[in-house]
């Protein structure tokens, strides 16, 4: 997928939050991330996207200025749909006015800029949609190809040079002698090989034996591997190999929600 398609996409999927949180009850709690309400859900992810798209669209290197703009979203669940939609429209115009190699900050470590961002932002907008359904009683279904690129988005930050660097503890639990796990996508192309070695993880994308080996429908596994769904109710998954191999990966992929 390039930019726009991935804007595209997160436009959609923002829609779809947007019209399940309107005018619910904003102290909700949200299971999947047990820190937060409803309410801080949606600030968390219509300001997310506020954020990028100042970083994008102003060509920032820097993302403290677009921080200490950062706006509270709104009280009243009653304007967070306009509030969302019109997020995300923002962040769709901001891409438009950039090209792929255009200097941005991004904390990936690699300097992935307008990519890393357009990719970051539709994983965002899918995982965080996964928990307004856990919020809500709410029926979760994802296409297979965008279930793939939020793993991809989610496999490839976790394992960034950046998140190594800056998450100590994450890199201490992390480090390893070559152990392996893969990933594969059973309902659309997608297939990850995370290696742990001493000094990071490394990621490929390929088909290969590993260590442990879990495969499934792509949008159970995206839930999986990003702690949406405990693996004992992923009935459509099949792992083998090492079980406590992937318990302590997943244990580990815990981005911080505070």
């Amino acid at each position: 997928m390039d930019k726009t398609a991935y804007l595209d996409a997160v436009v959609e999927q923002t829609r779809t939050f947007a019209d399940w949180v309107q005018d619910k009850d904003a102290s909700a709690p949200v299971p999947t991330c047990p820190k937060w309400t409803l309410g801080d859900l949606v600030d968390h992810v219509g300001a997310t996207q506020r954020m990028v798209a100042m970083l994008v669209g102003e060509r920032l290197d820097d993302p403290s200025s677009a921080y200490a703009r950062y706006v509270p979203g709104p009280t009243d669940s009653a304007q967070w749909r306009a509030w969302l939609t019109e997020g995300a429209g923002e962040a769709r115009r901001a891409f438009a006015s950039v090209a792929d190699d255009t200097a941005v900050w991004d904390p990936s470590g690699g300097d992935a800029g307008v990519p890393f961002w357009s990719r970051r932002l539709l994983g965002e907008a899918c995982v965080h949609r996964a928990d307004a359904a856990a919020a809500l009683g709410t029926h979760y279904e994802l296409a297979p190809e965008i279930a793939v690129e939020a793993i991809e988005d989610w496999l490839d930050t976790m394992t960034s040079r950046g998140y190594w660097e800056n998450r100590p503890d994450f890199a201490d639990a992390m480090r390893g002698d070559g152990q392996t796990l893969h990933f594969h996508a059973t309902d659309a192309p997608g297939e990850w090989l995370a290696r742990r070695e001493q000094d990071e993880v490394v990621l490929e994308r390929t088909h290969a034996e590993a260590d442990v080996t879990v495969s499934g429908p792509a949008t159970d596994l995206l839930l999986a591997i990003c702690r949406r769904r405990p693996l004992t109710r992923s009935s459509t998954l099949d792992v083998e190999g090492d079980h406590a191999l992937l318990e302590h990966w997943i244990e580990h992929m815990d981005w911080v929600t505070d």
